[in-house]
Protein backbone atom coordinates (compact mmCIF):
# COMPACT_ATOMS: atom_id res chain seq x y z
CA UNK A 1 0.00 0.00 0.00
CA UNK A 2 3.02 2.14 0.43
CA UNK A 3 4.38 2.17 -2.51
CA UNK A 4 1.06 2.61 -4.32
CA UNK A 5 0.93 5.57 -2.25
CA UNK A 6 4.94 6.39 -3.23
CA UNK A 7 4.22 6.11 -6.85
CA UNK A 8 1.04 8.52 -6.43
CA UNK A 9 2.90 11.25 -5.01
CA UNK A 10 5.78 10.41 -7.52
CA UNK A 11 3.48 11.31 -10.25
CA UNK A 12 1.93 13.76 -9.50
CA UNK A 13 5.47 15.91 -8.60
CA UNK A 14 6.16 14.81 -11.63
CA UNK A 15 3.14 16.14 -13.51
CA UNK A 16 3.61 19.72 -11.66
CA UNK A 17 7.40 19.68 -12.66
CA UNK A 18 6.13 19.05 -16.19
CA UNK A 19 3.93 22.13 -15.97
CA UNK A 20 5.90 24.27 -14.61
CA UNK A 21 8.42 23.67 -17.70
CA UNK A 22 6.15 23.64 -19.97
CA UNK A 23 4.78 27.21 -18.76
CA UNK A 24 8.42 28.71 -18.22
CA UNK A 25 10.10 27.51 -21.50
CA UNK A 26 6.67 28.54 -23.62
CA UNK A 27 7.31 32.10 -21.76
CA UNK A 28 10.46 31.64 -22.77
CA UNK A 29 9.88 31.10 -26.62
CA UNK A 30 10.95 33.65 -29.16
CA UNK A 31 7.93 34.98 -31.41
CA UNK A 32 7.58 37.06 -34.43
CA UNK A 33 8.06 40.92 -33.72
CA UNK A 34 8.68 44.05 -34.91
CA UNK A 35 11.72 46.09 -34.62
CA UNK A 36 12.07 50.11 -34.64
CA UNK A 37 14.86 52.12 -35.28
CA UNK A 38 14.77 55.41 -35.59
CA UNK A 39 16.66 58.48 -37.34
CA UNK A 40 18.43 60.66 -35.51
CA UNK A 41 18.57 58.49 -32.04
CA UNK A 42 15.53 58.16 -29.56
CA UNK A 43 17.30 60.45 -27.18
CA UNK A 44 17.72 63.07 -29.87
CA UNK A 45 14.27 63.66 -30.91
CA UNK A 46 12.27 66.98 -30.60
CA UNK A 47 9.18 68.31 -31.24
CA UNK A 48 8.11 70.35 -33.93
CA UNK A 49 9.11 73.77 -34.22
CA UNK A 50 7.83 76.16 -36.78
CA UNK A 51 10.32 79.12 -36.03
CA UNK A 52 13.34 77.19 -35.46
CA UNK A 53 16.55 78.76 -36.59
CA UNK A 54 17.61 75.38 -38.37
CA UNK A 55 15.62 73.83 -41.10
CA UNK A 56 13.70 71.05 -39.40
CA UNK A 57 13.12 67.44 -40.59
CA UNK A 58 10.50 64.76 -40.30
CA UNK A 59 11.90 61.86 -37.88
CA UNK A 60 12.91 58.78 -39.81
CA UNK A 61 10.67 55.91 -38.66
CA UNK A 62 12.02 52.03 -39.83
CA UNK A 63 10.23 49.27 -38.86
CA UNK A 64 11.45 45.74 -39.65
CA UNK A 65 8.76 42.83 -39.32
CA UNK A 66 10.74 39.66 -38.37
CA UNK A 67 10.20 35.83 -37.64
CA UNK A 68 10.92 34.01 -34.00
CA UNK A 69 14.35 33.71 -35.50
CA UNK A 70 14.91 37.01 -36.23
CA UNK A 71 14.89 36.44 -39.45
CA UNK A 72 13.30 39.83 -41.99
CA UNK A 73 9.88 38.43 -43.36
CA UNK A 74 8.58 38.74 -46.72
CA UNK A 75 5.66 39.55 -48.10
CA UNK A 76 3.82 40.90 -45.08
CA UNK A 77 0.96 43.94 -45.18
CA UNK A 78 1.92 46.12 -42.51
CA UNK A 79 -0.61 48.83 -40.81
CA UNK A 80 1.24 51.22 -38.42
CA UNK A 81 -1.01 53.89 -36.42
CA UNK A 82 0.57 56.55 -34.79
CA UNK A 83 -0.88 58.25 -31.55
CA UNK A 84 -0.03 61.22 -29.86
CA UNK A 85 0.32 61.62 -26.29
CA UNK A 86 -2.25 61.49 -23.92
CA UNK A 87 -4.02 64.79 -22.67
CA UNK A 88 -2.63 66.48 -19.98
CA UNK A 89 -4.77 70.08 -19.13
CA UNK A 90 -2.24 71.18 -16.19
CA UNK A 91 1.02 71.22 -18.71
CA UNK A 92 -0.22 71.70 -22.24
CA UNK A 93 1.83 71.76 -25.02
CA UNK A 94 2.40 73.59 -27.70
CA UNK A 95 -0.48 72.33 -29.64
CA UNK A 96 -3.06 71.22 -27.09
CA UNK A 97 -6.10 70.21 -29.95
CA UNK A 98 -3.36 67.31 -31.07
CA UNK A 99 -2.80 66.05 -27.74
CA UNK A 100 -4.98 62.38 -27.53
CA UNK A 101 -5.42 61.99 -31.06
CA UNK A 102 -4.28 60.03 -34.12
CA UNK A 103 -1.18 61.18 -36.22
CA UNK A 104 -1.12 59.01 -39.16
CA UNK A 105 -2.70 55.55 -40.31
CA UNK A 106 -1.10 53.81 -43.30
CA UNK A 107 -1.55 50.67 -44.54
CA UNK A 108 1.82 49.44 -46.79
CA UNK A 109 2.76 46.20 -48.67
CA UNK A 110 6.09 45.11 -47.84
CA UNK A 111 7.99 42.55 -49.97
CA UNK A 112 10.94 42.77 -48.00
CA UNK A 113 8.93 42.91 -44.36
CA UNK A 114 10.77 46.69 -44.18
CA UNK A 115 8.30 50.10 -43.53
CA UNK A 116 10.31 52.94 -43.65
CA UNK A 117 8.64 56.27 -43.36
CA UNK A 118 9.31 60.33 -42.50
CA UNK A 119 7.01 61.78 -40.16
CA UNK A 120 7.43 65.16 -38.05
CA UNK A 121 6.24 64.70 -34.54
CA UNK A 122 4.64 68.00 -33.29
CA UNK A 123 4.63 67.77 -29.31
CA UNK A 124 6.46 66.22 -26.12
CA UNK A 125 5.59 63.28 -24.69
CA UNK A 126 5.01 59.37 -24.82
CA UNK A 127 3.70 58.60 -28.23
CA UNK A 128 2.53 54.95 -29.04
CA UNK A 129 2.79 52.85 -32.37
CA UNK A 130 0.47 50.02 -32.74
CA UNK A 131 1.83 47.65 -35.39
CA UNK A 132 -0.28 45.34 -37.41
CA UNK A 133 1.07 42.52 -39.32
CA UNK A 134 -0.15 40.51 -41.05
CA UNK A 135 0.69 38.14 -45.06
CA UNK A 136 0.20 38.88 -48.21
CA UNK A 137 0.06 35.15 -49.20
CA UNK A 138 -2.36 33.40 -47.03
CA UNK A 139 -0.79 30.99 -44.66
CA UNK A 140 2.79 32.22 -44.73
CA UNK A 141 3.24 32.76 -41.07
CA UNK A 142 0.80 34.27 -38.60
CA UNK A 143 -0.86 37.73 -38.21
CA UNK A 144 0.25 39.93 -35.15
CA UNK A 145 0.15 42.71 -33.87
CA UNK A 146 3.00 45.04 -31.21
CA UNK A 147 2.96 48.19 -29.44
CA UNK A 148 5.92 50.52 -29.58
CA UNK A 149 6.80 53.59 -27.91
CA UNK A 150 8.64 56.72 -28.82
CA UNK A 151 9.37 59.27 -25.70
CA UNK A 152 9.99 62.83 -27.37
CA UNK A 153 11.50 65.52 -24.79
CA UNK A 154 11.12 69.06 -24.90
CA UNK A 155 13.11 71.44 -26.46
CA UNK A 156 15.49 72.67 -23.89
CA UNK A 157 15.01 75.95 -25.41
CA UNK A 158 11.60 76.32 -23.82
CA UNK A 159 13.04 75.36 -20.31
CA UNK A 160 15.58 78.59 -20.59
CA UNK A 161 12.25 80.92 -21.82
CA UNK A 162 10.43 79.35 -18.80
CA UNK A 163 13.28 80.24 -16.20
CA UNK A 164 13.64 84.02 -17.35
CA UNK A 165 9.86 84.93 -17.48
CA UNK A 166 9.53 82.64 -13.65
CA UNK A 167 12.53 85.32 -13.04
CA UNK A 168 10.20 88.36 -14.69
CA UNK A 169 7.48 87.69 -12.42
CA UNK A 170 8.71 86.45 -9.36
CA UNK A 171 10.75 90.15 -9.53
CA UNK A 172 7.35 91.91 -10.25
CA UNK A 173 6.13 90.25 -7.00
CA UNK A 174 8.42 90.43 -4.77
CA UNK A 175 8.89 94.42 -5.80
CA UNK A 176 4.94 94.17 -4.98
CA UNK A 177 5.28 92.71 -1.80
CA UNK A 178 8.04 95.14 -0.67
CA UNK A 179 6.41 98.31 -1.51
CA UNK A 180 2.72 96.84 0.05
CA UNK A 181 4.68 95.70 3.34
CA UNK A 182 6.49 99.17 3.53
CA UNK A 183 3.35 101.26 3.49
CA UNK A 184 3.14 104.50 5.17
CA UNK A 185 1.20 106.00 7.53
CA UNK A 186 -2.21 106.14 6.18
CA UNK A 187 -3.70 110.08 5.54
CA UNK A 188 -7.09 110.79 6.31
CA UNK A 189 -9.67 110.07 3.76
CA UNK A 190 -7.38 107.45 2.22
CA UNK A 191 -8.22 103.89 2.10
CA UNK A 192 -4.80 102.56 1.30
CA UNK A 193 -1.39 104.54 0.70
CA UNK A 194 -0.86 106.38 -2.52
CA UNK A 195 2.58 103.89 -3.25
CA UNK A 196 0.02 100.45 -2.86
CA UNK A 197 -2.61 102.18 -4.34
CA UNK A 198 -0.48 103.04 -7.27
CA UNK A 199 0.76 99.25 -7.07
CA UNK A 200 -2.71 97.57 -7.91
CA UNK A 201 -3.46 99.99 -10.62
CA UNK A 202 -0.83 98.94 -12.43
CA UNK A 203 -1.30 95.07 -11.72
CA UNK A 204 -4.55 95.92 -12.69
CA UNK A 205 -3.81 97.55 -15.84
CA UNK A 206 -0.80 94.56 -16.17
CA UNK A 207 -3.66 91.80 -16.00
CA UNK A 208 -5.97 93.42 -18.16
CA UNK A 209 -3.60 93.46 -21.13
CA UNK A 210 -2.30 89.85 -20.33
CA UNK A 211 -6.04 88.33 -21.45
CA UNK A 212 -6.09 90.72 -23.97
CA UNK A 213 -2.91 89.40 -25.69
CA UNK A 214 -3.62 86.06 -25.02
CA UNK A 215 -7.57 86.02 -26.77
CA UNK A 216 -6.17 88.41 -29.32
CA UNK A 217 -3.65 86.23 -30.35
CA UNK A 218 -5.70 82.96 -30.01
CA UNK A 219 -8.16 84.33 -32.27
CA UNK A 220 -5.96 85.86 -34.74
CA UNK A 221 -4.23 82.02 -34.68
CA UNK A 222 -7.56 80.84 -35.15
CA UNK A 223 -8.66 83.49 -38.10
CA UNK A 224 -4.90 82.91 -39.42
CA UNK A 225 -5.65 79.26 -40.25
CA UNK A 226 -9.15 79.55 -41.25
CA UNK A 227 -8.94 82.57 -43.63
CA UNK A 228 -5.33 80.62 -45.19
CA UNK A 229 -5.35 81.19 -48.46
CA UNK A 230 -2.03 79.65 -50.52
CA UNK A 231 -0.68 82.55 -51.69
CA UNK A 232 2.80 80.52 -53.59
CA UNK A 233 2.77 81.21 -57.69
CA UNK A 234 4.46 77.85 -57.89
CA UNK A 235 2.62 75.29 -60.92
CA UNK A 236 1.41 72.40 -58.65
CA UNK A 237 1.11 69.05 -60.83
CA UNK A 238 -2.54 68.25 -61.29
CA UNK A 239 -4.18 65.97 -59.14
CA UNK A 240 -4.44 63.05 -61.99
CA UNK A 241 -2.44 62.43 -64.52
CA UNK A 242 -2.10 60.07 -67.84
CA UNK A 243 1.12 60.05 -69.24
CA UNK A 244 2.74 56.64 -71.09
CA UNK A 245 0.30 54.15 -70.26
CA UNK A 246 -0.06 54.87 -66.71
CA UNK A 247 -3.16 57.13 -65.14
CA UNK A 248 -2.77 58.41 -61.52
CA UNK A 249 -5.12 59.36 -59.83
CA UNK A 250 -4.79 61.62 -56.38
CA UNK A 251 -8.23 61.84 -54.25
CA UNK A 252 -9.07 62.35 -50.52
CA UNK A 253 -9.77 65.64 -48.86
CA UNK A 254 -9.24 68.56 -49.74
CA UNK A 255 -10.34 70.49 -46.42
CA UNK A 256 -8.80 69.14 -43.03
CA UNK A 257 -8.96 70.36 -39.44
CA UNK A 258 -6.34 70.57 -36.86
CA UNK A 259 -6.73 67.24 -34.11
CA UNK A 260 -8.54 65.07 -37.21
CA UNK A 261 -7.69 62.50 -39.74
CA UNK A 262 -7.85 63.47 -43.66
CA UNK A 263 -8.12 60.57 -45.52
CA UNK A 264 -6.12 60.31 -48.74
CA UNK A 265 -6.19 57.55 -51.76
CA UNK A 266 -4.10 57.13 -54.68
CA UNK A 267 -4.73 55.05 -57.81
CA UNK A 268 -2.55 53.72 -60.75
CA UNK A 269 -4.06 52.17 -63.37
CA UNK A 270 -2.96 51.12 -67.11
CA UNK A 271 -4.43 53.71 -69.51
CA UNK A 272 -5.28 51.18 -72.22
CA UNK A 273 -6.75 48.41 -70.29
CA UNK A 274 -7.85 50.32 -67.16
CA UNK A 275 -6.16 47.25 -65.11
CA UNK A 276 -4.71 48.06 -61.68
CA UNK A 277 -0.86 48.64 -62.26
CA UNK A 278 1.16 47.50 -58.76
CA UNK A 279 4.73 47.45 -60.00
CA UNK A 280 5.92 51.05 -59.87
CA UNK A 281 7.44 53.26 -56.91
CA UNK A 282 5.56 55.88 -55.69
CA UNK A 283 7.15 58.53 -53.56
CA UNK A 284 4.44 60.14 -51.17
CA UNK A 285 5.24 63.89 -49.48
CA UNK A 286 3.24 65.83 -47.19
CA UNK A 287 4.34 69.89 -47.37
CA UNK A 288 3.26 72.68 -45.25
CA UNK A 289 3.55 75.02 -47.90
CA UNK A 290 3.78 78.33 -44.78
CA UNK A 291 6.86 77.17 -44.07
CA UNK A 292 7.95 74.58 -46.91
CA UNK A 293 8.69 72.14 -44.24
CA UNK A 294 8.01 68.31 -45.05
CA UNK A 295 5.99 66.58 -42.69
CA UNK A 296 5.57 63.39 -43.90
CA UNK A 297 7.49 61.31 -46.44
CA UNK A 298 7.19 57.87 -47.51
CA UNK A 299 8.10 55.47 -50.46
CA UNK A 300 6.32 51.82 -51.29
CA UNK A 301 4.49 50.45 -53.83
CA UNK A 302 0.64 50.34 -54.76
CA UNK A 303 -1.50 47.06 -53.33
CA UNK A 304 -2.98 44.56 -55.95
CA UNK A 305 -5.64 46.75 -56.52
CA UNK A 306 -3.30 49.21 -57.60
CA UNK A 307 -4.07 51.31 -54.74
CA UNK A 308 -2.42 53.11 -51.65
CA UNK A 309 -4.32 54.95 -48.69
CA UNK A 310 -3.33 56.54 -45.81
CA UNK A 311 -4.71 58.88 -42.94
CA UNK A 312 -3.03 62.07 -41.97
CA UNK A 313 -3.50 64.68 -39.33
CA UNK A 314 -2.28 67.98 -40.62
CA UNK A 315 -1.39 69.54 -37.02
CA UNK A 316 -0.27 72.82 -37.88
CA UNK A 317 -3.10 75.31 -39.03
CA UNK A 318 -1.33 76.08 -42.28
CA UNK A 319 -2.01 74.85 -45.79
CA UNK A 320 -0.29 71.65 -47.31
CA UNK A 321 0.61 70.19 -50.48
CA UNK A 322 0.58 66.39 -51.08
CA UNK A 323 2.94 65.74 -53.75
CA UNK A 324 3.03 61.95 -55.02
CA UNK A 325 6.05 60.56 -57.87
CA UNK A 326 5.53 57.65 -59.48
CA UNK A 327 8.79 55.71 -60.96
CA UNK A 328 9.29 52.67 -62.59
CA UNK A 329 10.75 49.67 -59.95
CA UNK A 330 14.32 48.66 -60.85
CA UNK A 331 14.48 45.51 -63.16
CA UNK A 332 10.50 45.60 -64.29
CA UNK A 333 9.50 45.51 -67.40
CA UNK A 334 7.26 48.89 -67.40
CA UNK A 335 9.87 51.52 -67.72
CA UNK A 336 8.78 55.36 -68.11
CA UNK A 337 10.10 58.59 -67.23
CA UNK A 338 8.78 59.85 -63.83
CA UNK A 339 4.97 60.92 -63.51
CA UNK A 340 3.44 63.76 -60.83
CA UNK A 341 0.84 65.30 -59.45
CA UNK A 342 -0.28 67.03 -56.62
CA UNK A 343 -3.16 68.28 -54.31
CA UNK A 344 -3.29 71.10 -52.24
CA UNK A 345 -4.94 70.42 -48.66
CA UNK A 346 -6.55 73.67 -46.36
CA UNK A 347 -6.39 73.19 -42.76
CA UNK A 348 -8.62 74.49 -40.22
CA UNK A 349 -6.56 75.76 -37.16
CA UNK A 350 -8.60 75.43 -33.63
CA UNK A 351 -7.82 77.88 -30.92
CA UNK A 352 -7.41 75.86 -27.70
CA UNK A 353 -10.10 75.87 -25.53
CA UNK A 354 -10.87 79.12 -23.01
CA UNK A 355 -9.63 76.59 -19.68
CA UNK A 356 -6.32 76.32 -21.38
CA UNK A 357 -5.84 79.72 -21.61
CA UNK A 358 -7.12 80.54 -18.13
CA UNK A 359 -4.35 77.84 -16.68
CA UNK A 360 -1.84 79.65 -17.82
CA UNK A 361 -3.17 83.32 -16.38
CA UNK A 362 -3.19 81.35 -13.15
CA UNK A 363 0.35 79.75 -13.79
CA UNK A 364 1.75 83.15 -13.94
CA UNK A 365 -0.20 85.13 -11.12
CA UNK A 366 0.92 82.44 -8.79
CA UNK A 367 4.65 83.42 -9.64
CA UNK A 368 3.65 87.14 -8.85
CA UNK A 369 1.91 85.96 -5.84
CA UNK A 370 4.96 83.83 -4.71
CA UNK A 371 6.96 86.63 -5.15
CA UNK A 372 4.92 89.28 -3.52
CA UNK A 373 4.39 86.53 0.02
CA UNK A 374 8.23 87.02 -0.10
CA UNK A 375 8.15 90.67 -0.16
CA UNK A 376 5.83 90.76 2.61
CA UNK A 377 7.48 88.73 4.71
CA UNK A 378 10.79 90.61 4.48
CA UNK A 379 9.29 93.99 5.43
CA UNK A 380 7.53 91.89 8.19
CA UNK A 381 10.54 90.76 9.73
CA UNK A 382 12.38 94.03 9.11
CA UNK A 383 9.91 96.13 10.90
CA UNK A 384 10.17 94.46 14.73
CA UNK A 385 14.21 95.42 14.18
CA UNK A 386 13.25 99.17 12.76
CA UNK A 387 10.40 99.40 15.87
CA UNK A 388 13.37 98.12 18.14
CA UNK A 389 15.84 100.37 17.02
Amino acid sequence: MKKYRLFGVISAVCIVLSVLYSFVGNSQVPTSRVLLSTNPPLERILPFEAEAEKPQSPVNLTLQAVDAAGKSLTNAKINLQILTPPRNPWLTTDFPIVEGTKLLEINANAPDGKLEIQQMLPIRGNYQLLVKVSPLVANTFAAYEQSLNINVHENPIKYKYFAVIAAILLSLGLLGGWIIGGQEELQQGEIAPQSVRLLLSALTVVAIVTLLVINISAEVAEAHGSGHHSTSTETIAPSSQKSQGLEINLEGDKNATVGKLANLALQVKDVTTGQPITDVALQIKAIATEHNLTVFDYKGIPDEQGKLTWLEQFFDGSPHKIEVEATPITGSSRQFTPVKVAQEVEVEAIAPPIYIRLIGLFYFTTFVGIGMAIGLLIQHRRKPQTRTN
